[in-house]
């Protein structure tokens, strides 16, 4: 697909068949994270593919969100290794975890599987509830999965602001 189509492509799947995610396309999402850009190439996602019954039960104890996914992949990252701005008011694990699950999203859209950035959890539960270190801050959740043949865009979809309200040239 090209990079227009995946971009236009793209929505946020909220019904999932019951169709397994092959491995090698797993693979090539996982990858697409992995080499995605971080603050000083420190790497500090941290990435959990959650597949198995009881690791989905446990997604499932802490969000009413995975709508039927087979797959759920929790991004996260290592508090103790960030880029740390000028002024030392910001650091990078957010926004480099966000752009390592955005890579992952769009490669599933480019491998023809749906994803879901979920956000209807509480961040340190939902931590608690996976086992993840003290060290590792959890950032979202995203359900991964082949669309339901009925699943479509939520009808704002495709509702955007022109330009002109959200760019300013200085």
């Amino acid at each position: 697909m090209e990079f227009k189509e995946v971009i236009r492509n793209r929505y946020s799947c909220r019904k999932y068949s019951d169709k397994a995610v092959e491995s090698e396309k797993l693979a090539a999402i996982l990858e697409a994270g992995r080499i995605a850009p971080t603050a000083k190439n420190l790497q500090e996602q941290r990435i959990y593919v959650l597949q198995s019954e009881e690791a989905l039960a446990r997604i499932d104890s802490v969000t009413p969100c995975r709508f039927g996914a087979p797959v759920v992949i929790a991004v996260a990252f290592d508090k103790d290794n960030t880029y740390t701005y000028p002024g030392g008011l910001k650091q990078s694990g957010d926004e480099d975890a966000t752009i390592v699950a955005t890579h992952m999203i769009l490669a599933a859209t480019d491998e023809g599987l749906g994803t879901c950035w979920l956000n209807r959890f509480d961040p340190v539960e939902t931590a608690r509830v996976l086992g993840l270190p003290e060290n590792e801050e959890l950032v979202m959740l995203m359900d991964l999965g082949y669309a339901a043949e009925e699943a479509a865009p939520a009808p704002m979809h495709a509702s955007r602001k022109d330009l002109s309200e959200t760019v300013k040239y200085l």
